[in-house]
């Protein structure tokens, strides 16, 4: 079974939500990146979702196109990025997913990418520019290699469309919970208890919600409606605010065990 399917399926269980931490590989080196995944497994992070830098990150906001900028320049790459998940799995039990543009993997070929992305450790694939319609050879290629393929639904999907997402995606769906660019906001959006409510009708897969989502009382409110919890911009702004101090490992650690605690079934429900 895929790790991540075991993971959604465990918290099911145990009537918690997956917290899921976004990190720009090699901002500023993949040594911190490596580091940060491992404190993050350590303060409670249930999957991790691992961006690979691209030089036109057309859904990310400020905040992840300066983090992809400092990661490019730092010699990043989608190579390097698998080699430290193959280094990492030494020690990281967690599932780890890659959050790609289409280009980077079409450059290097689905195929061989599906066949070394499963060697290396990884759980999953999301690529927020490739529509599910158009990712047959993708699909093909990770499933050939029990790689999940997870698709986005954006507030402005239609119930046709939701439907034909839902069946490209394995192991959960990611909801988009606002129309623009990734990036901290200061509320999430009014209708989302309700696209919630209406996806489910759809399908069963877990729904893992970001986007937006920048707090522990943000993450707990859509810990009550969803079942997973998807926080980037905030944390690579933390990052970027604590860059070349000593305690950067800790301040992010806690922030994300604050927002796991966020997602527990005790704080669902108050």
């Amino acid at each position: 079974m895929n790790r991540i399917d075991e993971r959604f399926h465990r918290l099911r269980q145990a009537g918690e939500r997956a917290l899921m931490p976004y990190l720009t590989a090699g901002d500023p080196d993949l040594h911190t990146t490596r580091s940060l995944i491992l404190e993050f497994e350590q303060r409670g992070a249930d999957l991790i979702e691992i961006g690979v830098p691209f030089s036109d990150p057309l859904a990310d906001g400020a905040t992840i196109q300066r983090a992809s900028q400092r990661a490019l320049l730092s010699g990043t790459t989608l190579t390097r990025i698998l080699e430290m998940v193959r280094d990492l799995r030494a020690e990281c039990r967690l599932p780890l997913l890659l959050m790609s543009y289409v280009n980077p993997i079409f450059h290097f070929g689905f195929t061989r990418f599906a066949k070394e992305a499963a060697i290396a450790g990884v759980d999953g694939l999301i690529v927020p520019d490739l529509p599910s319609e158009e990712a047959t050879e993708l699909i093909e290629a990770a499933t050939a290699h029990n790689l999940h393929t997870v698709f986005l639904i954006a507030p402005t999907s239609r119930p046709e469309r939701i439907r034909t997402i839902a069946a490209s995606s394995k192991g959960f769906i990611y909801y988009v919970s606002l129309r623009g660019v990734t990036g901290a906001r200061a509320r999430l959006s009014a209708d989302l208890e309700a696209n919630i409510r209406m996806i489910r009708t759809v399908t069963d897969l877990p729904l893992a919600v970001g986007f937006g989502v920048s707090t522990p009382e943000q993450a707990r409110m859509v810990s009550r409606i969803a079942d997973g919890v998807i926080v980037g911009s905030a944390i690579v702004s933390l990052l970027e605010q604590t860059s070349g101090q000593p305690n950067q490992l800790k301040c992010a650690g806690d922030f994300v065990a604050s927002l796991k605690a966020a997602t527990t079934k005790q704080a669902a429900i108050r």
